[in-house]
């Protein structure tokens, strides 16, 4: 944008702190929902000296419509796919595939790799909620600890479920940076794998020392129990996530190796694209559905599974919008050059601002979205000055959002909860292994950004 919505950088350096104190006190104080506590002082920002208000409601219109109009059907298909994954029993089905991939003596990493698949398209909370007998199950089957059974699968799953698309918190940061969508997948897929085995390792050292009994009700129980014979089958369990992925980044790897006037290029960036990939993996995930037995007729999946989708992709849109609003207002102010000049100023590295954004969001409100968005929606403007690449800055803002899940965070405590744990014994497994998770995977980011991948 041209016009500035204030020429005076000391007013919009204030004005945009104040938002965010004020957003992060409303969650964090009187548990306001996140698009009413970011609205609010957005708009109150337009009241501030010196603002231009023709200029600022341009801007905002802007960065909101232009956010949503690349993001809210993605984010629609993408927790349509989750919502048939949740009742189709596909989320059991592959994490029986890690227990037999890796063998029983080791469930506890098979649960891990189970959490890092699932959270790839599945709410961490809900993914914990189906597997929770599971877990307590092996727990009791292996006569360990459930720190040392559930932790590794609760960070693996907060991670993916944080930092690789299709899950709406980083396809809506990818849009708000304007990242390569298929190298966010590509190189998301390697640090939270990273990650994950660093939260495992934690799980193996800590979690038997930490006191944490599994629940007697699940004994007897089974790994193996008659009911795997009525889950789905597993090429059709894991076709509604794999093959959107391969088909997203079928299209980054056409961008890179292919001419634009080369017909094989049109075709691959068509099958790339986000709303055509995770269309088919809908359709996958319908048809797995019908195989599967678990509808009974078309009103099913169009009064609940599509109903439900609609309704919990719909905060995600909204939130995404306000990010995208926010950072355009920023971006018309001469806050970005000050913010930015002033980090490389002081010797910080500029990868490390996003994760900082990240992880204060995150802390603050409880929410990884919330972190996520926020820090990214901050960090776009300045990404020139900065130097950061759009890939980067986002997995950099992601890995912050994960650290760390402790009281005022939902997923913590459903996790919490379920496990039975003490609220001791799940501060040290589930909020040391996002600290852990977090922090590994930002250092698998820097080395990825130091070596010029991203």
């Amino acid at each position: 944008m041209e016009e500035a919505i204030t020429d005076r950088p000391v007013v919009a350096l204030v004005g945009f702190v104040a938002v965010i104190v004020v957003l992060l006190f409303l969650i964090a104080r009187y548990k306001w929902h996140v698009f009413a506590a970011l609205l609010v002082p957005i708009v109150l920002l337009g009241f501030a000296p010196t603002i231009d208000r023709t200029v600022f409601i341009e801007a905002f219109e802007k960065g909101f419509g232009s956010t949503i109009q690349s993001i809210a059907v993605v984010i629609v298909l993408g927790t349509l796919i989750a919502e048939a994954l949740r009742n189709t029993g596909a989320v059991e089905r592959i994490t029986r595939s890690m227990l037999r991939l890796v063998g029983k003596r080791n469930m506890s990493l098979a649960l891990t790799l189970a959490g890092f698949v699932i959270g790839l398209a599945v709410f961490s909370d809900v993914g914990y909620v189906i597997l929770n007998p599971l877990v307590h199950v092996a727990a009791l089957e292996t006569g360990v600890t459930m720190s040392a059974m559930a932790t590794g699968l609760v960070g693996a799953m907060q991670l993916t479920h944080a930092v690789v698309p299709p899950t709406p918190g980083p396809l809506a940061a990818a849009a708000v940076v304007e990242a390569d969508i298929g190298v966010i997948i590509l190189y998301g897929s390697v640090v939270t794998l990273f990650g994950s085995l660093m939260g495992w390792l934690y799980a193996r050292l800590v979690g038997p020392r930490i006191t944490s009994p599994p629940s007697e009700e699940y004994r007897g129980r089974g790994i193996d129990a008659d009911s795997e014979r009525r889950l789905p089958p597993l090429g059709w369990s894991y076709a509604p996530i794999l093959v959107p992925l391969a088909l997203i980044g079928g299209s980054s790897a056409a961008d890179f190796a292919l001419s634009e006037d080369n017909p094989v290029h049109g075709l691959a960036v068509f099958l790339g694209w986000p709303v055509f990939a995770l269309g088919v993996g809908v359709v996958l995930a319908y048809v797995l559905a019908w195989r599967s037995g678990n509808i009974e007729d078309s009103r099913t999946l169009r009064e609940t599974w599509v109903e439900n989708a609609l309704k919990g992709s719909a905060m995600i849109i909204m939130v995404t919008g306000l990010g995208g609003a926010l950072s355009e207002l920023l971006q018309a102010t001469p806050t970005v050059d000050v913010i930015a000049e002033n980090t490389l100023d002081l010797g910080i590295p500029s990868i490390l601002l996003p994760f900082i954004l990240g992880v204060l969001a995150n802390v603050i409100t409880g929410s990884t979205t919330v972190g996520v968005i926020t820090a990214s929606s901050l960090t776009a403007p300045m990404l020139p000055t900065l130097g950061l690449s759009p890939e980067a800055a986002m997995l950099s803002a992601a890995s912050g959002s994960v650290i760390i899940k402790y009281f005022n965070s939902s997923y913590f405590w459903v996790c919490t909860t379920l496990s039975g744990m003490s609220l001791r014994a799940a501060l040290l497994s589930y909020g040391g292994v996002t600290l852990v998770g977090g922090a590994s995977s930002m250092v698998a980011v820097v080395i990825l950004w130091s070596l010029g991948l991203i």
